[in-house]
């Protein structure tokens, strides 16, 4: 299980503070007792928090798609995490941190967790789980049959990714904090909150979604240049960021796993410096590049978010100067990134393979470049190696990007044929009469803004880039 800082100081002041009940019999709770419940409190907090993100998740994909799917898009995200945290508990908590591991691959036992010393930790893995399947949504938005984001989103929350858990954070052959044989290389696989383990995964499986659907009508010409669909509100998409960089304070702070003895404000500061500088090169990026030429509102949400997901491997392990330079590096990459994929014929409305896949392997290869040793140590074993720009050879680096490798040999192909499969079923995309007319009053019978949609002409309606 991932790192348990070790309950120390701090509280040693409350010794003094008298019986907690007036009933003689009553029993003052030690220090450990108090610092274990001041822990869990700021655990179950951070996985509210990570929870509120499915929040910022909503308003995003909505915001950056057409109005005529945004009910859709409310409902998938709903969903994610509904049907996420019952496979999370029923399979996935098994798989990742199960009594028994098998062969170092994944895990087994202890499915339907019912133990209740183990509440707050599965809280907060669970909205993780949560987070990796709701990648998806907003890649494969405004053509996918609600039927089948159904079907694959426990198999996401419930093996894909919980095996890439237990091979990071658990007993897997690549976790820095395995019990039973050696990690990785030197060190194991450093990821702090999951640049790797959470969003890569979330954008690799996107990736092969996208691929298996196709592009949305309207997407391309008869050359196959790319034609902008422009989403129906900023305003949503933007508040959609803001929402998203509160909970990550959650996402990586949270992930010190404890308030007692954990420098956890100092992730917040390595946090917040790399999402800004992800927004910043974004726009300059942007605002320079030929396509664009403008500072584009889109694209510089796309770069806080890149910069957050670049800093989540590396947000306890890397000093602040990094940190920033992380999120430069993220927020340029980000637009390379999304308008190479758009030129390849890979659609995504959002930028979820960019943000969340690309991000996602830079922030692991970053860890490798700029680890700190000192910060590591201090989360409680001793590495002995740093990053390379640090001065600690390509130890580190190498194992980061074996890590890398291994999750995207894993979770790409899977995914490919999990949508595979479901594609030859029950089919993966709508027909293009209802693609045309939105899913939500096709797939929902009903629209998110039936007002403004009563006022648009039917011949509207059918237009690939109406709304």
């Amino acid at each position: 299980m991932k790192r348990r800082v070790a309950v120390t100081t701090a509280l040693a002041g409350l010794a003094i503070v008298g019986p907690l009940t007036s009933t003689a019999s009553a029993q003052e709770p030690g220090i450990a007792e108090i610092a274990l419940a001041v822990d869990q409190i700021w655990l179950v907090v951070a996985a509210a928090m990570v929870m509120f993100m499915q929040a910022g998740f909503a308003m995003v994909e909505a915001g950056f798609t057409r109005a005529k799917n945004a009910a859709n898009i409310i409902m998938k995200n709903l969903m994610d995490f509904s049907v996420g945290a019952l496979m999370f508990w029923a399979l996935g908590w098994g798989i990742a941190y199960g009594t028994t591991e098998v062969i170092n691959l994944f895990a087994y036992g202890d499915f339907f967790m019912t133990d209740p010393s183990k509440s707050a930790i599965w809280f907060f893995q669970a909205v993780f789980a949560a987070t990796a399947a709701t990648i998806i949504s907003g890649a494969v938005a405004e053509r996918t049959k609600f039927s089948a984001y159904l079907l694959y989103t426990p198999v996401i929350t419930g093996i894909i990714y919980p095996v890439v858990v237990n091979w990071g954070w658990g007993e897997g052959f690549m976790s820095p904090f395995r019990t039973i044989a050696e990690p990785l290389g030197p060190t194991g696989f450093l990821d702090f909150a999951g640049s790797g383990i959470v969003h890569m995964v979330g954008g690799v499986a996107a990736l092969a979604a996208v691929i298996v659907l196709g592009p949305r009508i309207g997407k391309y010409d008869d050359q196959g240049k790319p034609l902008p669909i422009p989403g129906h509100s900023l305003t949503l998409g933007a508040l959609g960021v803001f929402i998203l960089w509160f909970g990550w304070y959650g996402f990586n702070a949270g992930s010190t796993l404890a308030a007692v003895g954990a420098d956890f404000a100092s992730v917040a500061v390595t946090t917040t410096l790399a999402a800004a500088a992800g927004a910043l090169a974004a726009m300059i990026t942007g605002w320079t590049y030929p396509v664009y030429g403008k500072p584009d509102v889109g694209l510089t949400l796309n770069g806080a978010l890149a910069g957050l997901v670049g800093i989540t491997a590396g947000a306890g392990y890397v000093t602040n100067g990094p940190a920033v330079i992380i999120g430069l590096v993220a927020g340029f990459i980000v637009v390379v990134s999304i308008i190479s994929l758009e030129r390849l014929g890979i659609d995504d409305p959002v930028g979820a393979i960019s943000v969340h896949g690309v991000a996602g392997i830079w922030g692991v290869i970053a860890v490798g470049l700029f680890a700190n040793v000192a910060l590591v140590d201090s989360l409680g074993w001793s590495i002995g190696v740093g990053g390379l720009l640090v001065g600690g050879g390509l130890g580190l680096l190498g194992t980061q990007l074996l890590g890398a490798l291994a999750i995207i040999a894993w979770v790409f192909p899977a995914s490919f044929l999990v949508f595979k499969l479901i594609d030859k079923t029950v089919g993966m995309r709508v027909s293009p009469e209802e693609e045309l007319a939105g899913l939500d009053r096709i797939e929902h019978g009903m629209e998110a803004y039936p007002e403004f949609l009563e006022q648009v002409a039917p011949v509207e309606l059918l237009d690939p880039i109406a709304d």
